[in-house]
């Protein structure tokens, strides 16, 4: 495995190979490969129903950081199911109460503003992750906690609308 300046992991098709040897049920369609070619054109042949391998691209290496970021804001690597579904429902039936529900109006408000939507659903699809497999992950740490969003996700255990949490602590 390689490690690019932006710290992207990108491998070779024998590395997947390798790969495979050790996990048969290693799920590659997410890596990141320098020639993926001949494993794709075999795929295609033979008619199986095995993932396609994506291609790392090098030119990636000439874009600034912040165009990095704006590509990678817009691809991120989740189930469907979480990519779309409709997070501000979901959070809003979590809510009991006209305080929880204007909370989280106001918060989404400023995630939206802030192009950060999809951010959410990604750390719905972490959490949800982290719990199938039993990954342990800490109470809370930082501004975070000032997010109502972020605890009815699951993502920290501080409910700061019990302790009077400001979020534009965390969302400045």
């Amino acid at each position: 495995m390689k490690y690019d300046h932006y710290g992207q992991v990108y491998v070779e098709s024998t590395d997947i190979c390798s790969l495979l040897y050790k996990n048969p049920d290693l799920n590659i369609e997410n890596f990141l490969v320098e020639d993926p070619e001949a494993y794709n054109k075999s795929v295609q042949f033979f008619h199986v129903d095995f993932p396609k391998l994506k291609k790392y691209n090098k030119d990636i290496q000439n874009q600034s950081v912040e165009e990095f970021d704006d590509i990678n804001q817009s691809t991120w690597l989740m189930p469907e199911l979480y990519k779309f579904m409709d997070i501000k429902s979901f959070l809003l039936d979590k809510c009991n109460t006209k305080i929880e529900h204007d909370r989280v109006e106001q918060e989404l408000k400023l995630f939206e503003e802030r192009n950060l939507i999809d951010l959410l659903k990604f750390l719905y699809y972490l959490v949800e992750t982290m719990r199938k497999h039993n990954i342990v992950w800490g109470v809370g740490r930082g501004s975070s906690v000032a997010s109502y969003v972020l605890f009815l996700l699951g993502v920290h255990r501080i409910d700061s609308l019990k302790y009077e949490l400001d979020v534009s602590e965390f969302l400045k």
